[in-house]
């Protein structure tokens, strides 16, 4: 824990260091959040730290997690308005769920949260013009529990067993994709969806560390 620690220091210190992030999840032995508010707000590229994540919450400029980040800019991208449309993020984690309802929140969105012990969550669901379902529980979300035209955002990626395929899994999302799709207007397929822009995302938070924008 300690060696960590002062690696983090280091690399805070060291000014050819523009970014640093904690691969997750960490041995059950490590104190997670003492080793993420260890690194300097402004090189936390991935935007975890109590820092970071209390200035997304006031709507003030800051480093975003990147996999709600990356959701945000598709959305953008079908919808340039977003304005008052209902969104339903189902999913309550600290690295999807909770920062991706402050995002759509910041976006003058109507936003509730639910989560996979949410009771009744067909009938939540079926009000979402925007659904972001991040729970890890493969499909939960069936065709009867989406409103006819919404836009569908799949976070969850869980190894199913599959015994056609050589690696003996398959990748299944939170969505069920073949019979959900025919009624959206937008849906992200799991693998292939949500991943490359959480990547896209990264990236560009680590270069606007690297220009300084975050808290300038």
């Amino acid at each position: 824990m300690e060696d960590i620690l002062d690696t983090i220091d280091k690399l805070n210190h060291n000014n050819e260091i523009d970014g640093i992030l904690v691969q997750l999840p960490l041995f059950k032995h490590l104190d997670e959040s003492k080793i993420i508010d260890s690194i300097f707000p402004e090189k936390d590229v991935d935007g975890f730290s109590a820092v970071n994540v209390g200035r997304l919450y006031q709507g003030k400029p800051t480093v975003v997690p990147c996999t709600p980040k990356g959701i945000l800019t598709i959305l953008k991208e079908l919808d340039k308005d977003l304005k008052g449309k209902n969104a339903v993020v189902v999913g309550r984690s600290q690295i999807v769920g909770k920062p991706m309802a402050s995002l759509l929140l910041n976006e003058d969105m109507t936003v509730t949260i639910w989560h996979s012990r949410t009771t009744n969550l067909p009938e939540h669901t079926r009000n979402a013009d925007v659904l972001v379902v991040a729970t890890g529980v493969p499909h939960l979300i069936k065709a009867d529990m989406v409103k006819e035209g919404a836009a569908i955002v799949d976070v969850g990626t869980t190894r199913v067993p599959d015994a056609t395929r050589k690696t003996g899994f398959r990748l299944c999302g939170d969505v069920d994709f073949e019979n959900v799709a025919p009624k959206c207007s937008f849906i992200t397929p799991v693998p292939g969806g949500v991943g490359p822009m959480t990547i896209c995302s990264l990236m560009k938070n680590t270069l606007s560390a690297g220009r300084k924008e975050f808290y300038n």
